[in-house]
């Protein structure tokens, strides 16, 4: 299972970053994904899933901030992040959960500046 996060950068508070994440080794279009963040000194949390079938659920902290999407052919999910405030700087994982197990690749690293 190979999954790569890429679009993270350095942006200001306001503005927006739309996040990639490419997957291979499962099957995608009945997998259900995720994107998690990691912020510096704290636990892994979930920002968001999306099912097979396109349901999505957001944590409280991104609620009508962020929006995740998924493109089966391209095997790729995605997490458009707006309004981005300082408190959303963290590394971002995009994974999934099987059988009550975790799995992510390496993140991408998003840092929100004032």
């Amino acid at each position: 299972v190979q999954l790569q996060a890429s679009g993270g950068g350095l942006v200001q508070a306001g503005g927006s970053l739309r996040l990639s994440c490419a997957a291979s080794g499962i099957i995608f279009s009945i997998t259900d994904m995720r994107w998690y963040r990691q912020a510096p000194g704290k636990q892994r949390e979930l920002v968001a899933t999306i099912s097979s079938g396109g349901s999505t659920n957001y944590a409280d902290s991104v609620k009508g901030r962020f929006t995740i999407s998924r493109d089966n052919a391209e095997q790729t999910v995605y997490l458009q992040m707006n309004s981005l405030k300082r408190e959303d700087t963290a590394d971002y994982y995009c994974g999934f959960r099987r059988y009550g197990v975790d799995y992510w690749g390496p993140g991408t690293q998003v840092t929100v500046s004032s």
